[in-house]
């Protein structure tokens, strides 16, 4: 499948304006028409997209160091207190649809900087509540919304300034998550250790506010002075004396869909029958798969272990991931691997539910350091490869959308998996059966994604061996400006024509 990215500026005929060879002296390095550099500035860029991951992603996963403070200050039971991180991490992805907005009105930079506001204000206003629900709404709504708008942008930027080399960068840019499981454990055992959990959220808040120094890095590629799009006008006045607003009922009505259209990739789900099954997977996925580093923490420590050791195993599940993730970014940036990368990402999926069964044999400390060890491997598969494997389903150019509409269907399953797992906790008083609940969603969510990735496969063999293409390549179609205050222009890779030439039968939703 080919994939076009975001044309920037782009006027009325959806055409990609004509750009400077270069920019003005200190800019970064370009080539034609604003093409993506796979080096240069971008590798700046990488590195605050590393920063921001580490701060955002990872943050919800270490809110169980505070779990049992939380619970004792505000006498709160299991499913209550699990709420903080669920609907933090719930807020991170549902806010897609109105980050994707801020992109298109501020760009990439101006709305990583704002995310880190929020997230940094969130965390603040969280250590002067006084009940959990005040909780859920600092740490939970406006922290995550913050995360979401740092976040997403930032992998979404760094998709445009990567072609030939997204793989690696993406798989470099995930040991982000990595660098926040390894570090925020310790910084927030130290803090609660010194300061207690007020003070700890408070110290936190400030860090989160290095997401707005990440942002500012974060440089455009576009030709300058390229024409941004605009919303539709709204209806003239005449036209509503005229019919009695009817039409300007009409006209908002298509303005409405065309922006629902444009931020929602519906066209994709409905037309895209790989995107549709990489959507139902992940959210299933979600279900169970951030349940176990949640609930670690509050194992271990409910069965005796002190809370430094149980916090050492985060640390080590982020060391590991920091340690596999470049060499594997690099090994499946390899031409075998291109179109086989979502099978290397169910088979990780696959080892990543079924280990967790190794926390049901005990809850010892050399017991859950295997744990975390298959875990932290299996993890770094999956994370390197998520976007990579949504970058292969839709084109560059519909990214951002289907990263908004996927990340609304996580967050159902996100906000609703941790508390579902503390009313286990409270109806069984034991928290194995949490690790074989996450080990079976999971678990089949792998197997979902195999079964239907080689079925599709299977079909688009078939098809290209029976008829001649249907349509003209994708790489043939001019590129639609559907980010354009990203500023980026259509790059075709080489996969990207050999994709084209020898799968031309391939359905491709055009935009």
């Amino acid at each position: 499948m080919t994939r076009a990215n975001g044309a920037g500026g782009a006027s009325g005929g959806g055409g990609v304006p004509e750009a400077e060879e270069q920019e003005p002296e200190g800019g970064p390095r370009r080539g034609p028409a604003g093409a993506a550099p796979d080096g240069g500035w971008g590798w700046v860029v990488l590195a605050a997209t590393i920063v921001v991951l580490a701060l955002t992603l990872a943050f919800p996963s270490c809110v169980g160091i505070f779990y049992t403070d939380l619970q004792n200050e505000f006498n709160a039971s299991n499913s209550e207190t699990s709420w903080v991180p669920s609907i933090m991490t719930s807020v991170l992805h549902a806010g897609g649809p109105i980050c994707s907005v801020l992109v298109e009105r501020l760009g990439c930079r101006a709305t990583v900087m704002l995310g880190g506001v929020l997230s940094g204000l969130g965390m603040a206003a969280s250590s002067f509540t006084q009940s959990i629900e005040q909780l859920y709404i600092t740490a939970g709504v406006i922290t995550g919304l913050g995360f979401c708008f740092s976040f997403q942008p930032a992998v979404t930027i760094l998709g445009h300034y990567f072609v030939r080399r997204r793989a690696f960068a993406n798989a470099l840019s995930s040991t982000g998550t990595a660098l926040g499981l390894c570090t925020l454990p310790i910084l927030g055992n130290y803090l609660h250790g010194e300061l207690g959990w007020r003070g700890s959220f408070l110290v936190l808040g400030a860090v989160l506010l290095n997401c707005c120094v990440c942002g500012a890095v974060m440089r455009p590629l576009g030709a300058p002075g390229a024409r941004r799009s605009r919303p539709p006008p709204p209806p003239e006045e005449d036209e509503e004396e005229e019919e009695g607003g009817g039409r300007k009922r009409r006209a908002w009505g298509r303005a409405a869909a065309a922006a629902l259209s444009k931020h929602m990739a519906f066209d994709q789900l409905l037309h895209n029958p790989r995107y549709c099954a990489y959507a139902a997977g992940i959210t299933w996925m979600m279900l169970g798969f951030v349940v176990p580093l949640i609930y670690l923490v509050p194992y271990a420590t409910a069965h005796g272990m002190e809370q430094g050791r149980a916090a050492l195993l985060l640390s080590i599940l982020g060391l590991v991931n920091i340690v596999v993730r470049p060499p594997f970014g690099v090994v499946f940036g390899m031409p075998w691997f291109k179109g086989r990368h979502i099978y290397v990402f169910s088979w990780a999926l696959l080892v990543n539910g079924l280990s967790n069964g190794i926390c049901c044999v005990g809850p010892s400390f050399p017991v859950l350091l295997v744990y975390v060890v298959v875990y932290g491997l299996s993890m770094s598969v999956v994370g390197s490869l998520m976007f990579t494997v949504l970058m292969d389903v839709v084109e560059m150019s519909r990214f951002p959308s289907a990263l908004g509409l996927l990340a609304i269907m996580e967050s159902v399953t996100l906000l609703i998996g941790p508390p579902l797992a503390g009313v286990l906790i409270d109806w069984t008083g034991q928290y194995f059966y949490v690790f074989f609940a996450s080990s079976a969603v999971v678990a089949s969510s792998a197997v979902f994604l195999m079964v239907a990735f080689y079925w599709l496969d299977a079909r688009d063999r078939k098809s290209s061996g029976q008829s001649p293409p249907s349509t003209p390549p994708a790489s043939a179609r001019p590129s639609v400006d559907l980010a354009p205050r990203c500023g980026y222009s259509s790059v075709p890779t080489e996969g990207d024509r050999d994709k084209a030439s020898s799968n031309g039968a391939q359905n491709v939703s055009g935009v």
